[in-house]
């Protein structure tokens, strides 16, 4: 027998033994509540590294002696911290989500004080590669833990909670930053906030459990079993090249509307930088209506059309945001608000539905696998937005009307999951995700 052969059906026999598990679910979401109250802290924590390149572009692009363009290349580059995201989140399905998660607490902080005593462009890129492949290595791993540890009717809810948690640590670096540019003090004091969570480590290392499914999963071999590339395999390539593909469609839309929030408010609208945290902290506040509404979709009609729904819905308010207001209007910020407010629930909503698939259609060996592939697809999304906006901003008469025309890409991404992904509503992560030896047709 070959070697593939072989490495093939390894994984046939660890999948179907780490489905003998089944008959422990109480066991494995009995740690549910502990679960959601550690990630909920750590999320919290690196929601506010998330948003700082949002938030603090205007300021870092001046620091740098960045036009349009050049801070869009400079994103572009930071862009390719999914590489490392991707590599975290196999080690997730190798090592223990616990593992990586701690050690993304560890690499975030590290590495957002050397990037703010950066005193070159590169420098700063080169941190921020490693600290946001922490950050998204976390979110994959959280998303992945909070599936394993809920029963099947709180699935939602708790990636709806994951969600809450990053728009809260979002929402104190919004705070944060018109308060340093009033005082005139340094950009580079966003930074204090990630630099100081390495206090937050040896705190979540006795809160944070391991994720009691993986740790059955490896126990018999699943993990162990599995591969970088198994996601490919018959079984699971129907489901895998569709997401990925939808994944590219939708997140360079995503991140081309919400990069670019403030930057519009402030330096294209010309609104001052309090204005432009309003907008931001009063539309993020307001938009956590969408986690509840992503939530309660996700269990009435289903993941799949909750993703559709509030993915085309979001569209119309990203246009108005980007392409409004209209000239001569009299409240450019009220309008911007309603706008984001308006594009931000749908788009938070759909997170919520998309994760709870995503994290439903995959086996315990392989789950932390896609997320990291998918989180690859995110950056190259980004990579390929932030490029096109770099290449189209001037002969397309700036950054907001390049940034419009991308939004539209949401359109074909809710094709895709309309026609080709599954639904796992009321489903356990064994039927969902076919984790059974009948289900493996390798």
């Amino acid at each position: 027998m070959s070697g593939a052969s072989t490495q093939q059906d390894d994984l046939v026999i660890s999948l179907a033994a780490d489905n003998n598990a089944t008959g422990l679910r109480d066991e494995i979401t009995g740690q549910g509540d502990a679960v959601v109250r550690a990630l909920f802290a750590i999320l919290c924590y690196q929601g506010y590294g998330f948003a700082l390149l949002g938030v603090g572009a205007p300021f870092i692009a001046q620091s740098f002696h960045l036009d349009q363009s050049g801070i869009a290349r400079m994103y572009a580059w930071i862009s390719l911290n999914a590489v490392g995201a991707l590599i975290l989140s196999r080690m997730a399905d190798r090592m223990g989500r616990r593992r990586i998660i701690l050690l993304s607490l560890l690499l975030t902080p590290l590495c957002s004080l050397a990037a703010a005593i950066s005193a070159s462009a590169n420098l700063f890129i080169l941190f921020e590669i490693i600290a946001y492949a922490g950050i998204g290595a976390t979110f994959g791993s959280s998303f992945v833990m909070l599936a394993e540890a809920l029963p099947i009717e709180k699935r939602s809810e708790g990636q709806g909670w994951a969600n809450l948690a990053i728009a809260t640590g979002g929402g104190g670096c919004v705070i944060l930053a018109p308060i340093l540019a009033h005082y005139g003090i340094s950009w580079r004091w966003l930074l204090a906030v990630p630099a100081a969570g390495i206090v937050l480590l040896p705190m979540m290392s006795r809160m944070l459990p391991e994720s009691a499914r993986w740790e059955h999963a490896a126990a018999r071999g699943a993990s162990a079993g599995s591969h970088f590339y198994d996601i490919f395999s018959p079984a699971y390539r129907r489901r895998a090249v569709p997401l990925m593909v939808a994944t590219l469609l939708g997140e360079a839309s995503g991140v081309a509307v919400a990069t670019w929030i403030y930057y519009r408010a402030v330096s294209v609208v010309k609104l001052s930088p309090a204005q432009g945290a309003a907008i931001l902290l009063i539309g993020g506040v307001t938009s956590n209506a969408g986690l509840v509404l992503g939530v309660r979709m996700s269990e009435w009609v289903g993941r799949v059309k909750s993703m559709v729904i509030l993915g085309l819905s979001g569209v119309a308010g990203a246009l108005a945001y980007y392409w409004g207001p209209p000239a001569n209007f009299v409240w450019p910020m009220l309008w911007l608000l309603v706008a984001h407010t308006w594009f931000a629930s749908a788009g938070r909503g759909a997170v919520v539905a998309a994760n709870s698939a995503v994290t439903e259609l995959f086996p315990t060996a392989l789950r932390g696998t896609i997320m990291g592939w998918l989180t690859l697809c995110v950056a190259i999304a980004a990579i390929l937005a932030q490029v096109t906006i770099a290449v189209l901003a001037k002969p397309l008469g700036g950054l907001s009307n390049v940034v419009g025309w991308i939004s539209l890409l949401t359109i074909p991404c809710a094709i895709i999951w309309w026609l080709f992904i599954d639904e796992t509503r009321g489903l356990s992560l064994e039927a969902a995700s076919g984790e059974t030896m009948d289900a493996i047709q390798l």
